[in-house]
């Protein structure tokens, strides 16, 4: 059997390229060789999200592993054919559902079969995307890509404990090519959830965030809810979506300084067609659509760079990245895989 080698440690040599790795040698049927996995990183090797991610995926593709386990940096991964499933798991700490997600959406809607999928662990977590993110950013970005699912909040899960709880649906689905150019709205939604804080600390924390997006002249629409968790937290999405583009910032309230550690600049001034963690996002689909999907982004990110590279290395799909004004644009040439049914 021929493995497909991939460097684990190249470029940031983080989870984005074990999750890219495993997702499209699933959809391609191409055996992959994982070395070097996180190896520089504080902890080396597999963590229990990526563990989680591989042994669903291993499950929906009836695939052949070794070497999963925690802390292992070296994984062979031998996918078979793709079913559809009804699963329940638990990532049994606070790891990320969001980013467990991003893995197996693709693969199945891609291939052409269904998912229901319970998963238990942390749905508002340092280091990924909030759960709002991916229900209102993600899901409509890939619903415009063609990729159609639907995802039910059943419990909040904050850092240490976790113990969220999330159901997803995933549907066959159609990709598409796209284009995410420049933002033309004003409208902003901006959705606050918390357990276990104060509400008029949150409150005053939410206004004046909204005073600042006033400022900037954005239209904000807010919706603030008390979700209760195990531990206390709370997450903040900002949002924006016109024709054009969809662009989302996230955060988590930080019980030290008690206020939301946010980025400002990276959407009131982004005037793109996505933010960075979508363009992220979009590569593995990007890279298996008809034609050419083409996106604005205000920076490229070492995460970016190091996605399209491994992208690239299992699809054969050509990126090409051009630099703007005020940001840069990325084309992506998808591929048709034979292996895609």
């Amino acid at each position: 059997m021929e493995f497909l080698k991939i460097n684990g440690g190249h470029g940031e040599g983080g989870g984005q390229i074990i999750r890219s790795a495993i997702t499209l040698a699933c959809i391609t049927k191409q055996p992959i060789h994982l070395e070097n996995i996180r190896k520089n990183r504080k902890v080396p090797g597999l963590r229990p999200q990526h563990l989680t991610a591989v042994t669903i995926l291993q499950k929906i593709s009836n695939a052949k592993v070794i070497g999963a386990e925690i802390g292992s940096t070296d994984l062979k991964f031998i996918p078979g054919n793709i079913e559809s499933l009804e699963l329940s798991e638990d990532i049994r700490t606070a790891g990320s559902i969001s980013l467990i997600l991003q893995v197996i959406i693709p693969v199945v809607a891609i291939s052409q079969k269904k998912l229901n999928l319970i998963i238990k662990g942390g749905t508002d977590v340092l280091w990924s995307p909030c759960i709002d993110y991916t229900q209102h950013v993600l899901r409509k970005a890939y619903s415009r890509m063609g990729i159609e699912f639907s995802l039910e909040l059943i419990k909040r899960g904050y850092y240490p404990k976790g113990d969220g709880k999330v159901k997803l649906q995933v549907f066959p689905s159609r990709l598409k090519s796209i284009l995410f150019l420049k933002r033309k709205t004003s409208d902003v939604k901006l959705i606050c959830t918390f357990s276990k804080i104060s509400t008029e600390k949150i409150k005053s924390e939410i206004e004046r965030i909204k005073k600042k997006l006033t400022y900037e002249n954005f239209n904000v629409e807010i919706e603030i809810k008390n979700q209760e968790g195990i531990d206390s937290g709370a997450s903040l999405l900002i949002y924006s979506i016109d024709e054009n583009s969809i662009i989302g910032v996230d955060s988590l309230f930080n019980k030290k300084t008690q206020s939301f550690n946010l980025d400002f600049d990276k959407f009131v001034n982004n005037s793109q067609g996505v933010d960075e963690n979508l363009a992220d996002m979009l590569v593995v689909p990007a890279s298996l659509c008809p034609g050419k999907t083409t996106f604005l982004v205000k920076n490229i990110t070492k995460h970016l760079e190091t996605n399209l590279f491994v992208t690239s290395k299992i699809t054969g799909c050509k990126y090409g990245i051009g630099k703007l004004t005020d940001g840069f644009e990325v084309i992506i040439e998808g591929i048709s895989n034979s292996s895609i049914k």
